[in-house]
């Protein structure tokens, strides 16, 4: 077995070392999951059909990205931060597997122990107490797919944000603005569908589209056949490129650490 598989195991048994945590995280999500269904509700009943979904359609949504905030992390960044700002990177850097594949294992063993822990609570209360849309098998196995590239992304791009560290020294204003938009244009706080005209669909072709909104449509059958396709090559294309670019950003930040004698 190779260093990269051992990464990811050790990292899943870190974030699933404490459930007790992970369950009040997930109590929390719920709760502002019934917060945000009400208002949907109220917004449903006085716009019937808005942005092509039913009341239904918007609480189901609702309770998605309440399940959706651990694996996406949303509200978090990467550990790497702090190791680019105590130096310890240049351990990171010096041992011999690629820096940007060590955290890639650390990170989507990270979402899958968030989902496993954080994701069910969610939906099974919007279940219980609303009644929430089930996809079918085939589309369940769109979205589980779906939800992978949405990890893959969220790493790509928080990666970018860590990275820029070795330039910044201090990636609290970044984080700041990538939290901003991460929330404002993955739809985190609002479905995109409903955001009007040119900004929609400007909201609907930026990556963090592909953080929420593209598995949450997947999952409610918004997107199937060719559109389903096309909204998973979405994903992947973003996933692809924002990958690319730290793997540029990684490279540059080695040079600057040689150059500067570290």
């Amino acid at each position: 077995m190779g260093v990269l598989p051992w990464v990811a195991w050790y990292a899943f048994r870190r974030h699933t070392a404490y459930p007790l945590s992970a369950f009040a995280e997930a109590l929390t999500n719920t709760v502002f999951g019934f917060l945000r269904a009400y208002l949907l509700i109220a917004l449903w009943n006085e716009r019937p059909g808005l942005g092509g979904y039913d009341v239904t359609d918007a609480v189901t949504f609702c309770f998605l990205t309440q399940a959706l905030i651990g694996p996406v992390q949303i509200f978090g960044g990467m550990e790497l931060t702090e190791r680019i700002r105590s130096g310890d990177v240049a351990i990171d850097l010096h041992r011999p597997v690629d820096l940007q594949a060590w955290w890639l294992a650390d990170d989507l063993a990270r979402g899958i122990a968030a989902l496993l822990l954080r994701g069910g609570p969610p939906m099974a209360a919007g279940a219980v107490a609303f009644g929430l849309r089930t996809p079918g098998p085939g589309q369940f196995a769109a979205f589980a797919l779906s939800v992978v590239m949405a990890v893959l992304t969220s790493f790509a791009f928080r990666y970018l944000v860590a990275v820029a560290t070795f330039w910044l020294h201090d990636e609290r204003g970044l984080q700041a603005v990538a939290l901003v938009l991460s929330l404002f244009f993955s739809g985190m706080i609002l479905p995109l569908v409903v955001f009007p005209g040119p900004l929609g669909e400007l909201a609907r072709v930026l990556p963090w589209a592909a953080l929420v909104q593209v598995p949450a449509d997947v999952f409610l059958g918004v997107h199937t056949g060719v559109d389903l396709a096309r909204a998973l090559a979405f994903q992947a294309a973003w996933a692809a490129a924002l990958l690319t670019a730290g793997r540029g950003l990684t490279v540059a930040a080695r040079r600057k650490l040689v150059v500067h004698g570290g």
